[in-house]
């Protein structure tokens, strides 16, 4: 799908410019703290002295090193917005077999040092300048997460809504943080009074049936199975095609 590609030089309007020369260098990142978000996953927050900024929706290369010398490199995207100078955050699935995430889980504790390389990706990234409506589910909720924060610490006079999607109250990530931009879904148990099923046509009409002056350029991110499902809902209920961006795992 078509989309907006910022320049070279990223910018966040008021206050950072990334240059793509530093987001190509390895940074030493160290970890401050551990977070845990669900039973299965956990923020991880770095200090990151060098690092330039990015703009909410990138994500970064994280490598790893063995003792051995064996190398394990990772694309994550970046939980935390562009003003929390000097650190970034990630939010990490415990992925059953999975070397860095498992490392992650079981091993790091704060102090421990990893090399990050970023930010990375423009076609994804959201400079806060236009209506953003988010669709994510599972892990795909946190470069959205970034977006929401960005939003809620610059005061942004643009439109922003959310709809996330978990399996239950317990599998939601950042539970406590949401407010009256998010619609929350879940698929398999939910809150008493509240429905239990996928996201469907009825979560975004509102939305799309009375759009802000200009429309939405949606975001959606999260499994194959699901962003092809929520960009099919989206472009059903009016959404120009080449104003949906997706990212997409699994």
């Amino acid at each position: 799908m078509a989309g907006f590609t910022p320049p070279t030089r990223f910018a966040v309007p008021g206050r950072i410019a990334v240059n793509e020369q530093v987001a190509a260098r390895w940074q030493t990142a160290t970890l401050t703290q551990i977070r845990r978000e669900t039973p299965r996953a956990a923020t991880f927050r770095f200090a990151v002295p060098g690092w330039a900024g990015h703009l909410p929706g990138q994500h970064l290369l994280l490598r790893l090193t063995a003792e051995d010398g064996y190398v394990a490199q990772r694309h994550y995207s970046l939980a935390s917005p562009p003003d929390d100078t000097g650190h970034v955050e990630l939010t990490l699935d415990h992925v059953v077999d999975g070397e860095v995430s498992g490392w992650f889980h079981t091993v790091a504790r704060p102090g421990d040092r990893v090399e990050v390389r970023g930010p990375l990706s423009g076609f994804f990234a959201w400079p806060g300048d236009r209506a953003a409506l988010l669709v994510g589910a599972g892990s795909g909720v946190v470069p959205l997460m970034s977006m929401v924060r960005h939003h809620r610490a610059r005061a942004l006079a643009v439109p922003l809504r959310l709809v996330v999607s978990a399996r239950g109250p317990e599998d939601l990530f950042y539970a406590g943080e949401y407010g009256a931009e998010t619609t929350r879904v879940f698929t398999r148990s939910a809150p008493d009074g509240a429905p239990v099923g996928r996201l469907a046509a009825a979560h975004l009409a509102p939305l799309l049936a009375a759009p802000p002056p200009g429309g939405w350029e949606a975001y959606v991110c999260g499994s194959n199975s699901f962003a092809e499902h929520a960009s099919r809902l989206l472009v059903a209920a009016g959404q120009p095609v080449d104003r949906i961006r997706v990212e997409r795992f699994g």
